[in-house]
């Protein structure tokens, strides 16, 4: 316990550290646009961007290294989504302290206040995180979906000629109502190959980026179409079977598991009122012979 409460004592510190540090920057730079004459309007955009390259948004990123890799999965690599999630992440546990504090001071809670506040901040800091780790599972499956979707697809644009960057594009602006996760990431993708950088390294950096299989199988076999020029339909329709049994097996699992949760329902709740509809008639029969002894 005194470990926890050390390390949300910490924590808070921080916060408030960061927090002073990157208004105290904000000023500097402030100061400094009103002697060059720029105009002191406040974008939300421009904030969170200056949060971002300020020595408050590059601590919270190095803080945790898992969470730029979480928001790199999540698809949030620009700096305003990246700033806007840290600053969540480090004003919430304010709030939910500044809001313990309140409440005690209200009701007048003197016991155990300050495990009290540290703990709500503890919780503050950590429910983003478990937030963000929920939505990159859930995109991870949808792009996992997406990918077998997108396979056939891709077999028909090459059986008409395309080649691999003219079937990505296609993608990108056709599919997004299919495809949506994976059509934002191949456009995101074809921008950076329109900035001069090759496709096939850009397939390997979004495949390493987003971190799931099918996605990378994809990739690497659309990456070696793109070096060689052909020969790779046959590696399109073996990885479509693939993944095609790998979603048969991932159901029948699902289906055994709902079986043996269904069966463990039915003793729990049906069997009781099969002995009662059974067992009832004979058993108010000997209660009424008792009685009639009696």
């Amino acid at each position: 316990m005194n470990a926890l409460l050390l390390s949300a004592v910490l924590q808070l510190l921080l916060a408030i550290l960061l927090l002073l540090l990157f208004f105290e920057e904000r000023r500097i730079r402030a100061a400094i646009n009103r002697r060059l004459g720029k105009p002191g309007r406040v974008d939300k955009h421009k904030l969170l961007s200056e949060f971002a390259q300020s020595r408050m948004g590059q601590k919270g990123i190095q803080l945790d290294s898992e969470l730029r890799t979480l928001l790199n999965q999540l698809g949030w690599r620009k700096r305003t989504q990246q700033s806007l999630f840290i600053s969540v992440q480090l004003g919430l546990p304010v709030l939910l302290a500044l809001a313990g504090v309140l409440y005690g001071s209200l009701f007048s809670i003197n016991h155990s206040s300050l495990l009290t506040v540290l703990t709500l901040a503890g919780i503050g800091y950590l429910i983003p995180k478990r937030w963000l780790v929920g939505k990159v599972a859930r995109r991870k499956r949808q792009l996992a979906e997406e990918t077998e979707m997108m396979l056939p697809l891709l077999r028909i644009l090459f059986e008409v000629g395309m080649t691999t960057e003219q079937a990505l594009r296609v993608l990108a602006q056709e599919s997004t109502g299919i495809l949506p996760e994976l059509s934002a990431e191949i456009r995101q993708m074809l921008q950076r190959v329109d900035a001069g950088l090759s496709l096939q390294e850009e397939l390997a950096r979004t495949a390493g980026l987003l971190d799931v299989d099918e996605v990378t199988d994809c990739f690497t076999v659309l990456e070696q179409l793109s070096r060689q020029g052909s020969g790779a339909m046959a590696s399109l329709h073996a990885m479509k079977e693939l993944l095609t049994e790998r979603r048969v097996t991932a159901l029948q699992e699902k289906v055994s598991r709902m079986s043996a949760k269904m069966s463990v329902v039915m003793v729990a709740f049906l069997f009781p009122a099969l002995m009662i509809v059974l067992a009832g008639p004979g058993f108010m029969a000997i209660v009424r012979a008792f009685g009639e002894m009696g």
